[in-house]
Formats: structure tokens, C-alpha cells, sequence
């Protein structure tokens, strides 16, 4: 199998550097338009596609993100790994401005959003107990500290709807008392979808901030995430450019299962299925529903 890595860019990560010929490509998906058009391409020998999480020119907010239309998009250009890039606030002081955070669990808070594919008429649950893909995870953890940032491996993610920042109360108690380790707006509920849609998921969190806990940092200034966005930003296309060559171009099955996971989750009896659904659902779930 041939591997296809999509990366979606998030706050001040726009476009992926070097690729060979790069171009953007709209993609038409039946659960609406995408956030933006996909910039497509080869690295290294590598097919690459990337999306900007909420458009050129920062358009989206994170709740209005389409997010199962974007994720549908890659899937429909052949995306097998998906690296997802997010700015972060921090709620341990060893995890500063300017690291990064292979995060690996999320406690979801958000409550704005469609958070599956599938509802009424095609029934599925799939498992996010291990939401994110050990594997792949583990190639852009490399890639990261080759570029000389300071990666954490594993964290927890408190997704939260926003768009304001946390209340001096909640970040107390998304650090205390939840044990979060950072906190951020986009990565739900786009794990859950790329789950569904059977990709292999690896998400980044870059630390711009403490959030509102630390008593000598205060309240969030968005001044200075601004300046801290900029710098992980680079480190962040660094980190993308180095992933063909880890990874390479050929793909064996995901040893997590991360591209079975609809191998039991469908519960709607065939006979039962809302053909609009389904056909909706072609490229998402096409391989277990034929």
C-alpha cells in the first residue's frame, strides 16, 4: 500500500515548504465544503497533502471548522496518515512555551460541534479508548527532536469549545483535579472523526502559553502566543519536512488498527440503512459497506 501523509495546519501553520509540484486543489465532499482548498504534492517521494485546519487567512473559528468535511477531503485524496498541528496551552510547568506534546488521551468538552459521520439510518460506535496512532506518533516525535524542538511523549488534551480562554477556575481545575496536561480547541472532534474514517491519527499540540493557572505568567496574552506561534510554526513545517523519509512511501497495516477500526462497528442491519447515508458515507466507510 501506498502511504499518503495529510498534515492539517493549525493556528499560523499554512502551507507545507518544498513541496514538488505543489498545488492547491478543491475538493468537493458531501458533507460540505472543506475549510479550504488542499495543497497537494510529493516529498521526498512521499505523497503529501495539507489543509489549513481554519483556512487562509484564519476564516474559521473553532467551532465553525467543517470538521467532518475535511477530514472526508483527505480521505478522498488517499490520506493514510494524518499528522494534526495545534496551537496548546500549557498546565505543567516542564511543558513550556515552545515544546511540543505528542498527545495521546483528551477529555472532549466541546458541545457546538457534529462529532461523527454516521447517525440515524447507519448506526456505528467505534473505540476511542487509544485515540491516537502509537506509530506514527512515534515518526513525528523523531522528526520533531531532529529538528531540535523539546518533544513530551504522551499527554492529556482538554478540549474546550472556546473561543474565549479558560476562567482562572477552570484551569485550576482542568489541572488539579482532571490531571490535563494541556488544553486547546481544534483536536475535538477531529480524533473521533479520524477514527470513524479509519486513519491513522497523530496530533501535535505546540505549547504557546501556560494558560490561565500559573501564578507568575497570569492570565493568556495573545501578544505573546503571537510571538510564540511564529517560532513553533517554523519548527512545525521543519518537523512536516523531515516525515517522508522516516516514514517512507510504503505502508503496512496499521499494527494498532487504527485502519480497521469500523470492523465491527457498524450495528444498522443492511436492510435497515439509509441509502442517502450511506451514500454519504462512501469514502469514509466504503470499505466495510461495499
Amino acid at each position: 500500500m501506498q502511504r499518503v501523509i495529510g498534515v492539517i495546519g493549525g493556528s499560523g501553520v499554512y502551507e507545507i515548504d518544498g513541496l514538488e509540484g505543489a498545488r492547491w486543489q478543491a475538493v468537493d465532499t458531501p458533507w460540505g465544503a472543506p475549510s479550504d482548498a488542499v495543497l497537494t504534492g510529493t516529498l521526498d517521494g512521499v505523497r503529501m497533502a495539507f489543509l489549513p485546519r481554519h483556512g487562509r487567512g484564519h476564516v474559521h473559528s473553532p467551532t465553525t471548522v467543517p470538521y467532518r468535511a475535511n477530514i472526508d477531503a483527505l480521505k478522498r485524496l488517499g490520506v493514510t496518515d494524518l499528522v494534526s498541528v495545534s496551537a496548546c496551552g500549557s498546565f505543567r510547568e516542564e511543558m513550556k512555551p515552545g515544546d511540543f506534546v505528542m498527545v495521546d488521551q483528551f477529555i472532549d468538552r466541546t458541545f457546538a460541534r457534529e462529532k461523527s459521520f454516521f447517525g440515524t439510518g447507519c448506526v456505528a460506535h467505534v473505540s476511542v479508548a487509544h485515540p491516537t496512532c502509537p506509530r506514527l506518533s512515534a515518526a513525528v516525535a523523531e522528526a520533531a527532536r531532529a529538528e531540535g524542538v523539546t518533544v513530551h511523549d504522551g499527554g492529556t488534551y482538554l478540549a474546550m469549545e472556546g473561543p474565549q480562554f479558560s476562567t482562572l477556575a477552570e484551569s485550576r481545575m482542568y489541572r488539579d483535579v482532571w490531571g490535563c496536561d494541556v488544553i486547546g480547541m481544534t483536536n475535538m472532534p477531529e480524533a473521533k472523526l479520524a477514527r470513524e474514517a479509519e486513519l491513522c491519527y497523530a496530533p501535535v499540540a505546540m505549547v504557546t502559553d501556560y494558560d490561565s493557572w500559573h501564578p507568575e505568567h497570569g492570565s493568556v496574552q495573545i501578544a505573546e502566543i503571537i510571538r510564540i506561534l511564529t517560532g513553533n510554526a517554523a519548527k512545525a513545517r521543519g518537523t512536516v519536512a523531515r516525515l517522508p523519509a522516516i516514514l517512507g512511501p510504503d505502508r503496512e497495516s496499521c499494527p494498532h488498527g487504527c485502519d480497521r477500526a469500523l470492523d465491527h462497528a457498524i450495528l444498522t442491519a443492511p436492510e435497515k440503512r439509509d441509502p442517502a447515508l450511506v451514500a454519504k458515507l462512501d469514502v469514509v466507510a466504503g470499505r466495510v459497506l461495499g
